[in-house]
């Protein structure tokens, strides 16, 4: 848009300094940002030919500088120059040549074109001079929003022990899916399409958690080479949603807000996977787009003489401890949790937030402390990726009583019991909540996310087809990735058509799925495991935007029979209130008499504690009481259920079990079986206490008892 004639020549007015960034109101445009270290701050009006007029923010309030021009209106593009100290030994890097992003735009347009443009100084960058090129034409711009949107509907507000998570990438689940029209493929309103919302409503799935949405481009090293970033881990702008979702440019937020609604007409919740521990910035040899031109020292972790303290491996980390860095997130935060509806969130390296200054994780930080109080937030779903890329970050059950945690034990757990890598002890651990990891500090089972596979690393179909990473698409020579995978490929590496093989490896991922949705906890599966997906070997496809990213919904024999699968071990799961408890097992007796939870070796009877140490032992037996269930009605009344006799066999040759005594049940009916393409047992019959059944190598059965 232009700029009307009519404001250049036009005071501004002293406005107010909250709340943060640009905002319509009397009559012209309320302009607010923060920093602490300028000495004068423009904000600058961008027309659509590219020219520029700068209007100086004189009134500056608890370090916001702010002010409200009149004539201005929503769709006006514009930018911020700050003025300043430039001593990068300091750790200041204000640049006036830079035109600098409003960290809290909630619509951003263009794109980085000319890094170098964008670089704050000349030849090194902590010692170099101040570059004189002005970015202006070079960098995104911020874009004056307007209030409101379609409404977002009615949030589910699901319990978390009846959620079933579902991880995918916004462009990537319907860039190639046939029935969704073309100009809508890879948006936010693909998504929202009728057969979309149908597959996820039969899958079963209760929560969509979205890989990152707020506005992104690419780190420097992927810009030099011509790269992209998939997945969307380097954001720049955390009110404004990713614009190259929308389909038609400049409606994002309209169109998030309709996808939102979809979702939620149906039930099914949106979290949101939050970047919250670095930008795209990257290192201080990095580009100046925003946070580090308004003011480095707040926005940034700094280690001696200026220099970066990098916890993400990102080349920057944001400064929990600054007030500046909490303000901004638990803003967004609620923003998008009232604005945009979304139901919660997931932090990407979470523990970084728990670390202010670079130091020690604390789990009651002033950052955790802050978006757990806050009376918004605090009714969200939180979910942290305990870890970062140092060892004193690793903090897989010690976040704080309000967080759910992605649960790496657990992945690591289940990925080596169905290889024939780990003993039974520490499954039986996985299998009931791990206990050993949440059973403290106020938590519940249904806070350990219980995962096998996510975005990061092998798709399910790559976990039972690959021994060792095969990444070299993504340039790096293959160096990138995880070489911690522990995968077993059954005997040949990648593709083949040998008929045992491909058998074997379709029931281990039987079993893997169905580990993971009989567990007590929150099971989470990434997007396109139930359509048998492959990546080709490759673990970290962050930056292939291709075929080998993007899910193929053209189906298959294989496809079809995995997605039937995994519908069907869903919807037991939701019918079935046992095998989802919201509290841990106690040993506490039952209506039956017999214990809410006891171990089975494969001959029916207990497992002893020398049992629990076998080395060698493959086969456990899971008894879960279901007279005393421990889940409720939404009004808060137990619902009893069925009693579950789960067992699980890893072992490369079959085995004889022996169904466990009359005090147990009656009979006991076949319910589930991985041995079988569909999961639908052969026998069906319920077998009687005492009977002998042989389980097939690398199998999991499951048996119902009758109600009591």
């Amino acid at each position: 848009m232009a700029i009307p004639p009519s404001a250049a020549d036009t005071a501004v007015l002293a406005g107010r300094p909250f709340p943060l960034g640009a905002h319509p109101e009397g009559g012209g445009v309320r302009f607010a940002v923060t920093s602490n270290v300028a000495e004068a701050v423009e904000v600058c009006l961008i027309s659509d030919d590219g020219s520029e007029r700068r209007v100086e923010l004189t009134e500056r309030t608890f370090g916001v500088w702010h002010g409200l021009v009149p004539g201005v209106t929503s769709g006006q593009k514009y930018g911020y120059r700050v003025h300043g100290p430039y001593a990068p030994q300091r750790g200041l890097r204000c640049n006036p040549a830079k035109l600098l992003v409003d960290p809290y735009a909630t619509h951003i347009t263009g794109a980085l074109t000319d890094l170098d443009a964008a670089l704050g100084y000349v030849g090194d960058p902590m010692h170099g001079k101040i570059s004189k090129v002005d970015s202006l034409g070079s960098v995104p711009l911020s874009v004056v929003g307007s209030h409101g949107g379609p409404d977002t509907g009615v949030k589910p507000e699901v319990p978390f022990e009846e959620s079933v998570i579902y991880e995918l990438h916004v462009k990537g689940y319907t860039q190639q899916h046939p029935f969704v029209p073309e100009h809508l493929r890879g948006t936010y309103l693909g998504i929202a399409h009728p057969v979309v919302i149908e597959h996820l409503v039969r899958l079963g799935v209760t929560a969509v958690e979205l890989l990152p949405v707020h506005w992104f481009t690419e780190e420097p090293y992927l810009v030099r080479t011509g790269r992209r970033n998939y997945w969307g881990y380097s954001p720049l702008g955390y009110f404004a949603p990713h614009a190259g979702y929308a389909s038609e440019p400049g409606r994002e937020v309209e169109e998030f807000r309709t996808m939102v609604a979809a979702l939620h007409a149906v039930n099914i919740e949106v979290i949101m996977d939050v970047v919250f521990n670095h930008t795209c910035e990257g290192g201080f040899e990095g580009p100046t787009l925003s946070f580090r031109g308004l003011d480095a020292p707040a926005y940034y972790l700094h280690g001696p003489r200026g220099g970066g303290f990098d916890l993400t491996g990102c080349g920057n980390t944001l400064e929990a401890g600054s007030p500046t860095v909490i303000r901004l997130v638990t803003d967004s935060l609620r923003y998008w949790a009232t604005e945009m509806g979304v139901d919660g969130f997931r932090f990407d390296l979470a523990s970084t937030l728990g670390r202010p200054h670079g130091g020690a994780f604390d789990r009651d930080s002033a950052m955790l402390t802050a978006i757990t109080t806050d009376p918004v937030l605090s009714r969200c779903k939180l979910i942290a990726e305990p870890w970062d890329v140092t060892g004193e970050g690793y903090r897989v059950g010690d976040f704080g009583a309000q967080w759910a945690e992605w649960n790496g034990r657990y992945r690591d757990t289940v990925r080596d019991f169905w290889r024939g890598a780990v003993r039974v002890d520490d499954l039986a651990f996985r299998l009931s909540g791990s206990s050993d990891l949440y059973d403290h500090n106020l938590r519940r089972p249904w806070q350990s996310i219980n995962f096998v596979t996510a975005h990061d690393g092998f798709t399910l179909r790559d976990l039972v087809s690959y021994n060792g990473k095969h990444n070299e698409a993504n340039g790096e020579d293959n160096r990138d990735g995880s070489n911690d995978n522990r995968s077993w490929n059954h005997g040949v590496e990648g593709p083949t058509d040998d008929p045992d093989i491909t058998a074997l490896r379709a029931r281990q991922a039987r079993n893997i799925l169905a580990t993971l949705l009989l567990s007590t906890g929150t099971p989470m599966i990434v997007a396109g495991d139930d359509l048998w997906r492959t990546q080709h070997g490759n673990n970290n496809a962050y930056c292939l935007d291709d075929e080998t990213s993007w899910l193929d919904w053209a189906g298959g024999e294989d496809a079809e029979a995995m997605l039937a699968f995994a519908r069907r071990v869903i919807h037991l799961r939701a019918d079935s209130p046992a095998l989802r408890q919201p509290q841990f097992f106690e040993g506490r007796k039952t209506p039956t008499g017999k214990p809410d939870l006891i171990w089975l070796r494969p001959d029916g009877t207990e497992m002893t504690e020398k049992d629990w140490f076998d080395d060698d032992r493959r086969t456990l037996g899971m008894w879960i009481d279901g007279s005393n269930s421990q889940s409720r009605t939404r009004a808060g009344e137990l619902i009893p259920d069925h009693s579950w006799l789960l067992w699980l066999h890893s072992g490369d040759e079959p085995v004889e079990i022996t169904l466990p005594a009359e005090e147990y049940g009656p009979s006991f009916k076949p319910t589930l079986d991985t041995s079988c393409p569909d999961g639908d047992p052969a026998r069906v019959e319920p077998l009687k206490p005492g009977d002998t059944l042989t389980l097939t190598s690398r199998s999991l059965l499951l048996l119902r008892a009758p109600r009591r």
